[in-house]
């Protein structure tokens, strides 16, 4: 049963709960800062980059989809103000055209090219491959010991828990002049605090952390995490200490409940198969949300802006 565990089930669950936590942690500033729907429209762009340099380098590799990601945000972005400025609206609807014609673009590119030898679809661009994402060289608790055996691990869980830790260490190392350019952004600007590239700073973040987890988890599991977690925590506390704490906890309780639930719910239920880990786990973060909108102290609050 250990030996099962380690091999199929720890990695996806590990994978999961790091891809969770590096997109709740800047979806909690993202959310304070009403633009919560960045994390929406990032994944949406990242698609076609993701596609165009697996078109180009042949390969799936995390240095060619980061670069082809960047490219992608940056004709978005050109994108964006010269359909604001020729058809004349708002940035909001600029956007939304944007980033939908992008995301299909993206799926186009994806049925018409020959994607069959690699883990590149558009099941695979929405859910994810996190079943299929297993250890075959871990037989046991004691292969976490072993470094041949710690080769063998799937190469999506340590650039996820790389990913996780460097967001981690933004946060921490920039906590104060997020903090201040979130709350106020005129005070900061008395401060000397570049609030422009703080805020470029933010969505760069998000960006390389829906990137790295958009080939395990698939965009469904990327979107959820920037919104969800974050809001549910809001509603829970008007600390942004807390709120990030609780946004964490969410994140992981979302990562593992929705993983079990996805292969045992539906055997428990009578079913014959498990359903998808990425859309169960999206799915306990809405529920969660759902409840922290009933339930949570800070409800009745949750329109105005967090305290420090």
């Amino acid at each position: 049963m250990g030996m099962q565990f380690v091999s199929l089930s720890l990695p996806p669950l590990l994978i999961g709960i790091f891809a969770a936590v590096a997109c709740a942690l800047p979806g909690n500033f993202l959310l304070l800062r009403r633009q919560a729907l960045i994390g929406d429209a990032i994944s949406h762009v990242v698609l076609p980059g993701i596609v165009g340099a697996f078109l180009v380098t042949g390969v799936i590799a995390t240095w060619p989809m980061m670069l082809g990601a960047g490219a992608a945000a940056l004709i978005a972005v050109v994108l964006i103000e010269a359909v604001r400025r020729l058809g004349r609206i708002e940035p909001g609807a600029a956007m939304g055209v944007v980033f939908t014609a992008m995301f299909a673009g993206g799926v186009l590119l994806l049925e018409q090219s020959d994607t069959s030898d690699v883990h590149l679809d558009v099941q695979h661009a929405l859910y994810g491959n996190l079943e299929s994402l297993i250890w075959l060289d871990g037989l046991g608790w004691h292969s976490l010991l072993d470094w041949q055996a710690l080769t063998g691990l799937p190469p999506e869980l340590p650039r996820m828990a790389a990913t996780c830790l460097g967001v981690g260490l933004f946060t921490a190392v920039f906590w104060r002049p997020l903090k201040i350019s979130t709350f106020d952004e005129g005070f900061a600007r008395t401060q000397g605090l570049p609030t422009g590239l703080i805020g470029l700073a933010l969505v760069i973040v998000a960006a390389v952390a829906a990137v790295a987890a958009f080939d395990a988890v698939g965009s469904i599991i990327v979107i959820a995490m920037f919104i969800c977690p974050p809001a549910a925590a809001r509603l829970m506390t008007d600390r942004l200490e807390r709120q990030v704490g609780w946004s964490v906890g969410f994140a992981v309780l979302s990562a593992v409940l929705g993983y079990v639930l996805a292969g045992y719910g539906p055997l428990w239920l009578g079913f014959d198969h498990a359903v998808s880990a990425a859309g169960m786990i999206a799915t306990v973060s809405g529920i969660i949300l759902a409840v922290a909108a009933f339930f949570g102290p800070c409800r009745a609050r949750a329109g105005a802006p967090a305290e420090g």
